[in-house]
């Protein structure tokens, strides 16, 4: 099989783990028989120095032509602290999901066997979760009408969802929970937001779609109680764009560390595969970020975009191989040996 993939290293550690997933997905391609042409581009601070714009047409033309997109990370410090900034890096990242219409974000959050113990959490709360967030993307508070009133003094930030984009994201995650334990919760603040009481009427008048679904509403704030003291008691979740970003990142670190977790970001013209970690400049060059939330993008890639299961399985299968045989970085190593960046990448590669 022929795939072709646009290749987004981004900003920070982004060049240094995307390497990593580029040795083990031709390390599959290899042993599977699939051919990969591989396209880059500039994207984030990368592309503002280069060009003056963090999503230039240019990239958007090599996400369009690809089969799926490959991304690092955006974001550099010195845009962080200066907030007059007029262009940022993560303007670029809005820019691309609304121009290549990534409206579903999957975050899934799970256990390592050989991590268990390594999660700030107790081994009894967290062992056998399993569970994926489907956060909307390209609407909500991001998206919506904002400035300044009043000299300055003032500010405001307007979020707005209408019910087709509620619905599409919503079916989603209804189609999702079939596939796994048919258990979709529904994330909103129907109590005080507008927006998710279109929310919760719009999935409510999906249920009878979906009748084999057990389909629960709870609140924000309660969830994110939840996610600490019971996170296996969730499968799906489905959530707006804001709730969804706080609430993944809380989700995130129940593995045990935030560079173990992928993502997918899927859309009307491509899909694209992402880890969940930022750009982490304070490691940038250093050769010791963690690559696996990466090359466990890669395997969602191989998984959701071509279909191809058994590549997806052989990645995931190496990567616990790494973290049970302690070759891992210095984020997971305490006390043991840390392994390189690129160490690692090797030895996945080789061990595929």
């Amino acid at each position: 099989m022929k795939l072709k993939i646009a290749l987004l290293a981004g900003d920070g550690i982004g060049p240094e783990v995307i390497d990593q997933a580029v040795k083990v997905s031709n390390a599959v391609a290899e042993k599977f028989n699939h051919e990969i042409n591989w396209e880059s581009a500039l994207t984030g601070a990368a592309a503002i120095d280069a060009v003056g714009e963090p999503y230039p047409d240019e990239t958007h033309e090599v996400c369009l032509n690809a089969d799926a997109v490959l991304f690092g990370a955006i974001g550099h410090p010195r845009f962080d602290n200066d907030p007059s900034a007029k262009v940022r890096p993560e303007q670029g990242l809005l820019k691309m999901r609304q121009k290549l219409g990534l409206f579903a974000n999957v975050r899934p959050t799970f256990t390592f066997p050989s991590l268990i113990d390594k999660s700030p959490l107790k081994r009894e709360r967290i062992e056998g979760t399993d569970l994926v967030f489907l956060r909307e993307l390209t609407g909500g508070i991001y998206f919506g009408k904002r400035g300044r009133e009043d000299d300055g003094n003032t500010a405001f930030d307007t979020c707005t969802y209408t019910r087709a984009e509620v619905e599409r994201l919503a079916r989603k995650g209804f189609e999702m929970a079939r596939q796994r334990s048919k258990k979709l919760c529904c994330v909103d603040k129907a109590n005080v937001l507008e927006t998710s009481r279109l929310w919760r009427e719009t999935v409510q008048n999906l249920e009878k779609d979906y009748p084999d679904v057990e389909v629960s509403y709870e609140f924000v704030d309660a969830v994110a109680m939840r996610l600490i003291q019971w996170p296996n008691a969730y499968d799906v979740l489905i959530t707006e764009n804001l709730f969804g970003d706080v609430l993944t990142d809380e989700a995130s670190v129940i593995s045990g560390s935030m560079g173990l977790m992928p993502s997918a970001s899927l859309g009307e013209k491509t899909s694209l595969f992402e880890p969940i970690h930022g750009s982490y400049p304070q490691a940038a060059g250093k050769d010791i970020a963690n690559p696996l939330a990466t090359v466990l993008s890669a395997a969602m890639m191989f998984e959701t975009a071509f279909g191809l299961q058994a590549e997806a399985d052989a990645i995931r299968t190496v990567v616990n191989k790494s973290l049970a045989e302690g070759v891992v970085t210095e984020d997971l190593a305490e006390g043991g040996k840390a392994h390189k960046t690129s160490q690692v990448g090797d030895w996945l590669a080789e061990h595929l």
